[in-house]
């Protein structure tokens, strides 16, 4: 009888290990994976703009100063921030630029156009294309307004994820001024294109 009490013993430890290793081997990489650092390069960022008017379609570009997120895939929560350089807007044509940055945009007063992350809707696949929503705070012209940017995301090279992100800016509404004309009118909202493809690690803390 008290070989067989030792036995039972034996293989009851013998299972609470073997779960607890089992455990370990599961979650821990679930842990290392929810807390990723997601960061764009300036150099291959690409920022499009259009504002519809008269007879035509305004495009336009602006370029990325820096970006990167800070996300818990297991909450969603996210900071970070993505940072657009307000004085590099140029639709090729010179007089509109000079009257975007000195009359609407004052860029030289304003030189950032930021978005600072706070919720994360939706996950990155292991394959294919994903939409996710990013939710969080444009400061623009001096002013905070809340704003969701809409991102298709894909899987790419080892360490990457390609994305698309489109946000419409409802500028006039924001209290920038309209720079409709007599002659010439145009939209009050710009629709803002972000194309990217950016580095995906697991954050530094973890």
């Amino acid at each position: 009888m008290t070989r067989f009490v030792h036995l039972l013993s034996a293989l009851w430890r013998a299972s609470a290990i073997l779960a607890i290793a089992l455990g370990v081997f599961v979650l821990a990489p679930a842990l290392r994976a929810q807390d990723s650092v997601i960061t764009l390069d300036p150099a291959t960022t690409e920022i499009d703009f259009t504002l519809a008017a008269t007879l035509h379609t305004v495009h336009g570009t602006f370029k990325l100063k820096s970006g990167q997120i800070q996300w818990d895939s297991s909450t969603g929560r996210a900071s970070g921030s993505i940072v657009i350089d307000a004085t590099s807007g140029n639709t090729d044509n010179a007089s509109r630029d000079k009257n975007m940055h000195t009359d609407i945009l004052e860029s030289g007063k304003f030189p950032e156009i930021t978005f600072t992350p706070g919720q994360i809707k939706g996950a990155i696949p292991k394959e294919g294309t994903a939409q996710i929503d990013v939710e969080g705070v444009i400061r623009l012209h001096g002013q905070d307004h809340d704003a969701t940017l809409a991102c298709t995301v894909q899987p790419g090279a080892v360490g990457s994820v390609r994305t698309s992100m489109q946000l419409v800016v409802p500028y006039v509404k924001w209290g920038l001024k309209n720079p409709s004309t007599f002659l010439l009118h145009v939209g009050d909202t710009v629709n803002v294109d972000i194309h990217a493809t950016a580095r995906i690690a697991p954050s530094a803390a973890h």
